[in-house]
């Protein structure tokens, strides 16, 4: 439910909307009330075998997911060319992609096996993967450290260009994530066209981080946004903890400024709240129930 604080944030940033310019090949105009892309972060599934795995999300509704490719994910970095076919040919049997691989991929270099699995990857037709977070050292002037990742991510995005693999940056809460505030790493993207280095916009850390003032780190993103997370938390004391879609911060107004700002690009479930591992006696159950709540909620938000 929209409330008289959220209106006015939304009437102050929907001027800033009218000016977003559409992305290139990423975006068109949002003119129905027609339902979005609607992806599922399978992290919370890590640990099933890939046929149940796939037959878990087909049965939930879902035909694209955002699968962790990653230490201590569904495929670890170094059996990706072996793994990440199975898990693909697991998902395309059930009528389920890949539409965004999670990876430990920040650089070029050998210990991530960054340019196999990105080749691996976009063999296999995985269009995007989400990289993972720039840290802030804490021992060197904040421009000072911005600039040391410029060649870093430059070197990155060339790779990327060649792969033909579009590489996606989430903004994560905290002060030692670069692009918690957005601006910092809208600064170096601003080096980039969308189709060369873009957004996965997550409105859990954006109302962590920017409190009331996160329609202008929509905005600030807005223009290189690919993909868009939905999870919500409420606050216990001044740490934020995950909880159901329906019942925290997050609401159906981050909805009307996507709307407003005519993003019709694809959206990703996160469903991060839940204890132990999905394989403990009786957690598929809690998982898939809890995911099928949170699908649910963020259908009607949309509708």
């Amino acid at each position: 439910m929209l409330t008289r604080r959220s209106l006015l944030g939304t009437a102050g940033v929907l001027a800033a909307g009218a000016v977003l310019r559409p992305l290139s090949g990423l975006a068109v105009t949002l003119a129905s009330p027609a339902l979005p892309e609607i992806n599922l972060f399978t992290k919370h599934l890590v640990g099933l075998p890939y046929d149940q795995l796939a037959q878990t999300v087909a049965e939930l509704g879902f035909k694209g997911v955002e699968a962790p490719v990653r230490k201590g994910g569904h495929v670890e970095p170094a059996r990706v060319e072996e793994d990440l076919p199975k898990l693909v040919e697991a998902l395309k049997k059930c009528g389920v992609a890949i539409t965004l691989m999670t990876s430990d991929i920040n650089e070029v270099n050998d210990a991530d096996r960054s340019e196999k699995v990105l080749r691996t990857a976009r063999a296999l037709g995985i269009p995007r993967y989400r990289m993972k977070w720039y840290p802030y050292s804490g021992r060197q002037p904040l421009w000072t450290e911005l600039d040391a990742i410029r060649p870093r991510l430059n070197e990155l995005v060339s790779l990327s260009k060649q792969v033909g693999i579009l590489p996606c940056y989430q903004n994560h809460s905290g002060p030692k994530n670069v692009g918690a505030a957005i601006w910092d790493m809208a600064t170096l993207m601003r080096d980039y066209r969308p189709e060369e280095l873009s957004w996965n916009f997550d409105f859990f850390h954006a109302m962590v981080e920017g409190g009331l003032s996160w329609p202008n780190h929509l905005a600030l993103a807005r223009d290189h946004i690919s993909m868009v997370y939905f999870k919500s938390f409420t606050w216990k004391g001044r740490v934020p903890e995950g909880c159901p879609l329906s019942e925290g911060t997050v609401g159906k107004d981050a909805v009307v400024l996507l709307r407003k700002s005519n993003y019709s690009g694809p959206v990703c479930l996160h469903v991060e709240y839940l204890k132990g591992k999905v394989t403990d006696p009786g957690a598929l159950k809690v998982a898939v129930e809890a995911t099928r709540k949170d699908f649910a909620t963020l259908k009607e938000w949309w509708s």
